[in-house]
């Protein structure tokens, strides 16, 4: 037996679109997804650095966006190594959003006392 949606639902014009949530349409009008994404990986960053300075040999931190909902956590994959008289160290971030799973591959640099997050991209096998 099968049944057509739209004898149930009745035709497009028929239908109210559904609007849910507790947020108004303009809260997000000028964010675009690259700005979400922008504002996640700041986070991820600065869980990177915080880690790093930290100095731990095997640990991961976890790091969460509140606004948006992401979340993930930084693990240091290498030891240090030198790079143009810098201290540099690989790390990898997973990115939980929306159901969706991603891992992102960093390269961290200190010069003196400050570790700075110099590449963060998404991580390929290769």
């Amino acid at each position: 037996m099968s049944y057509r949606l739209d004898s149930i639902l009745g035709t497009k014009d028929d239908r109210k679109e559904d609007v849910t949530g507790a947020v108004s349409q303009g809260a997000f009008a000028a964010a675009t997804p690259a700005d979400l994404l922008e504002a996640d990986l700041a986070h991820a960053k600065a869980a990177a650095v915080e880690l790093l300075a930290r100095g731990g040999p095997d640990s991961s931190i976890p790091w969460a966006n509140p606004n948006t909902g992401a979340h993930g956590t930084i693990t240091p994959i290498a030891a240090t190594n030198s790079q143009d008289g810098a201290t540099c160290r690989d790390f990898l971030a997973s990115y939980l959003r929306a159901n969706t799973e991603t891992w992102l591959h960093g390269e961290a640099c200190r010069t003196g006392s400050r570790w700075d997050v110099k590449t963060l991209k998404p991580f390929s096998r290769t």
